[in-house]
């Protein structure tokens, strides 16, 4: 994936909130034991994994929410088990939104299939306003409830089918992530040079902005390249590239999705 993102992975409850409880188990360890797995298989893929909670305390969602809008993170995921008044009267996987459009709604889609091809009954997405883990984040956001806790059929499938429940879940953000990338737009840019050292780049560089051109630097397969221009449109690319050669300097169109600056 280019460039790296950051998830942050919220492990539902927690202390002394215990959240769902049946015959003696606690929602708030289940969605840490899985939390803690989703973030092992995002990590393994090169994705960086941040957690409101990695051991037994709490917080409340409000505080959660902060965690998430102040960690700099591009995603938020909240990880719970479902539960109902009359137990055994459900059983399947959801996934919670604010509002059901936009980033979440595409994550929550992705991790509900994944889920569902996981095993577990679909449930489908719902938009669920009311919960502040959701209407106070400023980062896309979901709530994934992985099964429900009364349900004796969902825990025997959590417990035997963990790993790729997990694994279900972390698909469904890379799959996300994936689709995100693939939708940036492309640029056009005029390449000047590449060295293996940054010194030579930078001269060549300054040398061009002295001359006016809007050059920086992309570090890419262990050269530092040299490039002038951004331009969507090729043949604005195409007349800065005349440009630039006419100024004396051997030049190369490039066209590339995403700018790495630097």
């Amino acid at each position: 994936m280019a460039g790296v993102k950051t998830v942050i992975l919220d492990a539902g409850h927690g202390g002394s909130d215990p959240g769902a409880v049946y015959m003696g188990r606690k929602e708030k360890d289940d969605a840490l034991a899985l939390t803690l797995a989703v973030g092992e298989q995002l990590t393994r893929d090169g994705i960086r994994v941040l957690y409101t909670r990695v051991n037994d305390v709490y917080d409340t969602p409000l505080e959660k929410a902060q965690m998430g809008n102040e960690s700099g993170a591009d995603y938020f995921v909240s990880i719970h088990r479902n539960a109902m008044p009359v137990p055994g009267s459900a059983s399947g996987a959801q996934v919670l939104v604010y509002e059901d459009s936009g980033i979440p709604a595409l994550m929550a889609e992705n991790i509900s299939r994944k889920l569902a091809e996981a095993g577990f009954k679909d449930l489908g997405i719902e938009e669920r306003p009311g919960l502040i883990v959701l209407r106070r984040t400023k980062l896309p956001a979901v709530l994934v409830e992985a099964g429900f806790i009364d349900s004796e059929g969902d825990n025997e499938f959590f417990d035997r089918n963990f790993e790729a429940v997990a694994r279900a879940i972390a698909e469904g953000i890379e799959e996300t992530i994936r689709a995100q990338e693939n939708e940036r737009p492309e640029y056009y840019q005029v390449q000047v040079g590449a060295y293996r050292q940054r010194e030579p780049a930078e001269r060549l560089k300054e040398e061009l902005a002295g001359k006016g051109l809007p050059a920086f630097l992309v570090y890419d397969d262990g050269l530092y390249k040299v490039r002038v221009g951004a331009f969507l449109n090729m043949d604005n690319g195409a007349n800065m590239e005349r440009m630039v050669r006419a100024m004396g300097y051997p030049t190369v169109l490039v066209k590339e999705r995403a700018m790495g600056l630097s």
